[in-house]
């Protein structure tokens, strides 16, 4: 016997007691039938009207008994079917991304600012999706935060789970005004903490720079001196714009004077040399996006999971669909031809 044929199983065994479920039908047909012909029975009842008690149609023996023959079978085929029958297999290793990173979305009122189109949170958000796409041997973690910090995602290889919550986040969320990195860092650092991966951990900004916290410098060099890399993405332009408010009109002071908000470079820049890491202003093309990415990966690492290896199942269930067709096949052409003889 072949090799694939001796490994043979299913995938859902339990459905095979649905295989039973012909048997009591076999035994009510059997009873029926007999019960047709007794006797005894025409006692009660006129022969025209004997088949509407006891339940069975006019038919022969031979011809009742062929029709559960055919639907006996189509159910077993079904049944095999859905037990998920399989046999041949790959052995294939696992791999498990070794690199991680935390990106860190700035959502302040700051970012709600116009200076690149059609805001500065729409375009970090569309260089988040960027890295998502890219992101191979890379597992990716989400924090959102303004003057509080929340984990949106866990570090994760999931980047579909991430791309879904990212149209949600926006500056229209916050409702205290600040922005606060450090408590963001402070979050980071656990996420990344309680991974233990042997290959790059990073953090990754996306920001405008609007910060008022001077220790910032001397907290991401102490990161970077304990293995996690700090690497920032710029959004927005030197200029800068006036900030809008959540109701859409020019956010304003104390004084009454409009808020204006300007990209923070030379803070940003400073970050990323502390950190030992990259600084990119985002842009429409793409090379931003490669660049931080070519950091956050280590091509050295090692990226298989032990020795362990996956047996991959060759699925074969639909070998047993075929004789379904075919048995339901002449169904249907019967079907349309008392169809078109009624039309007649």
């Amino acid at each position: 016997m072949p090799e694939e044929l001796a490994l043979f199983s299913f995938a859902r065994p339990l459905w095979l007691w649905a295989l039973l479920a012909p048997l009591p039908i076999a035994l009510w047909l059997a009873f029926t039938i007999n019960a047709a012909g007794d006797a005894r029975i025409r006692r009660y009842a006129d022969p025209e009207l004997l088949p509407h008690l006891i339940k069975v149609r006019e038919l022969g023996a031979v011809r009742k008994w062929r029709r559960f023959g055919i639907w006996a079978l189509l159910w077993i085929f079904g049944v095999l079917a859905m037990a998920g029958p399989r046999w041949g297999f790959t052995d294939v290793a696992r791999y498990r991304p070794d690199n991680a990173v935390v990106v860190l979305l700035d959502i302040s009122r700051s970012m709600a600012a116009s200076d690149v189109t059609p805001s500065r949170v729409a375009r970090a958000r569309q260089e988040i999706d960027d890295l998502l796409k890219r992101a191979y041997g890379l597992r990716i973690g989400l924090i959102a935060f303004a003057s509080v910090a929340h984990v949106i995602t866990p570090i994760t290889e999931d980047m579909a789970s991430i791309h879904e919550t990212l149209p949600a986040l926006s500056p229209d969320l916050v409702r205290l005004p600040g922005s606060h990195l450090d408590r963001a860092l402070e979050r980071a650092e656990q996420l990344l903490r309680a991974q233990g991966v042997e290959g790059r951990r990073s953090i990754l900004l996306v920001s405008d720079g609007d910060f008022v916290e001077p220790d910032l410098p001397d907290r991401v060099a102490r990161l970077a001196g304990s293995g996690i890399h700090f690497h920032v993405l710029g959004v927005g332009t030197p200029e800068g714009s006036q900030v809008p408010g959540a109701d859409g009109k020019p956010l304003r002071d104390r004084s009454g004077q409009p808020v204006w908000s300007a990209l923070n470079e030379a803070l940003l820049e400073e970050l990323a040399l502390k950190g030992q890491g990259t600084y990119r202003r985002a842009d429409y093309r793409d090379g931003d996006t490669r660049a931080i990415l070519s950091e956050l990966v280590d091509p050295g690492t090692p990226k298989e999971a032990g020795s362990g290896r996956i047996r991959v199942w060759n699925e074969q269930f639909y070998w047993f669909l075929i004789p379904v067709f075919a048995l339901l096949w002449p169904q249907f052409r019967r079907t349309t031809a008392v169809r078109g003889a009624t039309r007649v």
